[in-house]
């Protein structure tokens, strides 16, 4: 099987098991799963408000669901851990649970919305966002928001730090999608900042130059690293040395050239290709000379 199609299918799975555990866990307070293979089966971590009703007097309840587990997904050795929701209302699913609850036994929307909301920013949350949708008070649907505090709505952030809960309210007019976003306490997002009060300026400045490596300072590391050229001279010759004494040759000085001899030499040899050019155009003239002549003589004869 491709790759692509491999993601979809265990998308997929994950899904139609979530969707199980909501409804075989309702009554427990089901708060969310979480599923990784091993090489020794399936793990699965269950979020529960009430872990004692997901595993039934004696472990009926847990065997039960295990067993279905099985047949139903195929899964391959399924093991299942209950934990403890430690705060419910900083739960998204748990608490989107409970406000499709509250509407379906007839609550306003508004008054369970207001309600809701105030008891998660309560619970410490940083931010929510409660949203429903659908036939709210009359035959024509629409989209009823409350919000509080901070919420991300996209980037990666969204992705892993925001809490996401989606529950359903089966009305007489019609069903209401009850979508739920938590932040809970302590995330770190990426435009937090913290403001020092009663700090000095001065302090903090020379906090961040001890701390901050400056330019100048890597340059100078750097020139620390790099050898002088003593050193690189002084290497060099030793493995002159080195060379030499392996290969057994012997190094003969060479005396110093006189720079007034070489001078003299070069005048030398100037001068005399001075006189042979002076010889070469005697001989020249003097052969010209003598046609002319030769030249006249035979005229005359004529």
């Amino acid at each position: 099987m491709a790759d692509e199609h491999q993601f979809i299918e265990n998308g997929m799975q994950r899904s139609q098991i979530d969707e199980f555990f909501a409804t075989e866990l309702e009554r427990a307070g089901y708060g969310g799963m979480e599923v990784a293979k091993t090489p020794m089966g399936t793990q699965i971590v269950l979020k529960a408000e009430k872990p004692g009703m997901v595993i039934g007097k004696g472990g009926k309840n847990i065997r039960k669901v295990t067993r279905q587990l099985e047949e139903r997904f195929d899964l391959e050795d399924p093991q299942i851990d209950v934990q403890e929701v430690d705060e419910p209302d900083l739960n998204a699913q748990i608490v989107a649970d409970r406000l499709a609850n509250a509407l379906e036994r007839g609550w306003y929307f508004r008054k369970a919305g207001h309600t809701t909301i105030d008891r998660i920013m309560d619970a410490g949350a940083l931010g929510a966002e409660i949203v429903l949708s659908g036939k709210v008070t009359g035959a024509r649907s629409r989209v009823e928001k409350f919000n509080r505090g901070y919420v991300k709505h996209n980037g990666e952030p969204a992705e892993d730090i925001v809490d996401k809960g989606l529950g359903t309210a089966v009305m007489k007019l019609g069903t209401i999608g009850v979508n739920v976003k938590i932040i809970p306490p302590g995330a770190q997002l990426p435009d937090d900042f913290e403001i020092h009060d009663d700090a000095e300026v001065e302090d903090l400045i020379a906090e961040t130059a001890d701390t901050d490596e400056g330019v100048e300072e890597i340059l100078d590391d750097v020139a620390d690293d790099v050898p002088e050229e003593d050193q690189v001279a002084e290497t060099a010759d030793t493995e002159g040395e080195v060379e030499a004494t392996e290969i057994d040759e012997e190094v003969v000085e060479e005396e110093p050239v006189d720079e007034e001899t070489v001078e003299e030499s070069s005048e030398e040899a100037e001068d005399e290709e001075d006189l042979e050019l002076e010889e070469d155009i005697e001989a020249e003239a003097a052969e010209l000379v003598a046609e002319m002549e030769a030249e006249e003589e035979g005229e005359g004869d004529n």
